[in-house]
């Protein structure tokens, strides 16, 4: 059975998402930015909360688990990174396979925002925190563009129809950015059009799908000629050019 997944947004930017693992009734939240919309979002769904997954260290993704209750829940997150994690239950390493309930979720390594930063990949959803990012990617405080590059080239593995449930609303300004490197991509142009309309009546833009991003985002589009052009790299290597874009993206 699948997972059922629910957006809640947190803070003035942040989501967090609640999940729940059908077959056996687990009921987990990837990143506690504060915990009254959780409890919130709990309530109304009637579900009661047993697991807590955490992505990066980030105050925004972390802080709000003392005031959630979380006594009794199970707490995964990086077991390289647990100096800087509340007390973790379970922790986890990159090429783990954990279970949640009946759904197995891969655990990987997509360091560059931060060191030690874990996506959790279910069938179907990829929990990807501040790597992959509707239509962009976080900004690299600890690691290198080359790790960077390398954690989002793990996403060649997974479908288009892939849900990537990353950490903020930034969509609609990663999208202005995407435009100053393809003005010309059609379909960059009409993803712009949906998110403005989506933003303009409160919903969020996040998750978005794997294919999307593929067609749109230009931190998965370094191979592309025209990425590389948009940086005045036509020559480079898709690391070079993803430095250059995420340098662009910094200072934009």
């Amino acid at each position: 059975m699948p997972l059922k997944v629910i957006t809640v947004p947190c803070l003035s930017d942040n989501y967090a998402f609640l999940m729940k693992d059908e077959a056996s009734g687990r009921v987990g939240v990837v990143d506690v930015p504060e915990a009254g919309p959780i409890q919130a979002a709990l309530a109304d769904a009637g579900w009661t909360l047993t697991d807590v997954f955490f992505t990066h260290h980030h105050h925004d993704h972390i802080g709000g688990l003392p005031a959630l209750g979380a006594e009794g829940v199970r707490i995964w997150g990086s077991a390289a990174d647990q100096d800087r994690l509340p007390s973790l239950t379970d922790p986890v390493s990159p090429g783990d396979t954990i279970l949640f309930g009946e759904s197995p979720a891969q655990v990987w390594d997509v360091s560059g925002h931060t060191i030690n930063h874990l996506a959790f990949v279910f069938d179907g959803y990829a929990f990807t925190g501040d790597s992959l990012m509707a239509l962009g990617c976080g900004r690299l405080f600890e690691g290198t563009p080359a790790q960077m590059h390398a954690s989002l080239k793990q996403f060649d593995s997974l479908s288009d129809e892939t849900l990537v449930c990353s950490g903020h609303e930034y969509t609609a300004a990663n999208g202005r950015f995407a435009k100053t490197i393809e003005p010309n991509n059609v379909a960059l142009a009409q993803r712009l059009q949906s998110v403005a309309q989506a933003r303009a009546a409160n919903q969020p833009t996040v998750p978005s799908r794997l294919g999307e991003e593929r067609a749109t985002n230009p931190f998965l589009r370094c191979h592309i000629d025209a990425v590389k052009a948009g940086v005045n790299l036509p020559n480079s290597t898709d690391v070079a050019t993803f430095a250059a874009v995420r340098a662009s993206k910094d200072a934009f």
